[in-house]
């Protein structure tokens, strides 16, 4: 199981890469990456909003406009940047714009923020591929936003592994049930 390390990323190799995921509530979200051979860490937190140091309470009044994120350090020599993104494609539904089946807000929001512009021109081209395949299947076109990173707030404490600490928390995630094909 992985821990949280809320410290600077300088304890991993220079050879890692960190990316960030919003795919609706946090809680569900990072524990999807935890099975990923080559994932090293993850944490929860704040990204893509307006303002400094902002708050879970702040956040869910949808006034920040930040998406609650997924941070995942992975090592690209153990795992490819393409599997992390199929797993992001397949465990939500990135066509319901501000929502996440029944959590609803900009906080919920379909968002990939990127960190260098391999993992830009990745997520693309895999939003393009599995957007042609959900229309085929009778879906929407993806909501999902791609930006470059700006900035990350960690969130509360309690939030952190939250469904390692309460296995039987919510968890609203759900995927379209639709893989993406590698």
């Amino acid at each position: 199981m992985l821990e949280v390390m809320k410290t600077n990323d300088e304890f991993f190799s220079n050879d890692f890469e960190t990316i960030f995921f919003g795919m609706g509530c946090f809680w569900g979200a990072e524990r999807v990456f935890w099975s990923i051979n080559g994932v090293y860490n993850t944490a929860v937190g704040y990204a893509g909003g307006k303002t400094d140091k902002p708050t879970y309470e702040e956040v869910c009044q949808g006034t920040t406009y930040h998406a609650e994120v997924v941070k995942v350090i992975f090592d690209p020599k153990v795992v490819k940047l393409i599997k992390i993104l199929a797993y992001f494609w397949e465990n939500h539904d990135p066509t319901q714009g501000m929502r996440q089946g029944n959590d609803i807000g900009s906080q919920y929001r379909s968002i990939i923020i990127t960190t260098n512009n391999n993992q830009k021109r990745e997520a693309k081209k895999t939003l393009y591929k599995y957007e042609s395949i959900l229309l085929k299947h009778g879906l929407n076109k993806i909501t999902t936003e791609i930006k470059d990173f700006k900035n990350f707030f960690y969130a509360e404490e309690y939030h952190q592994e939250y469904l390692k600490k309460n296995p039987r928390g919510y968890c609203g995630l759900g995927g379209t049930n639709i893989k993406f094909e590698l």
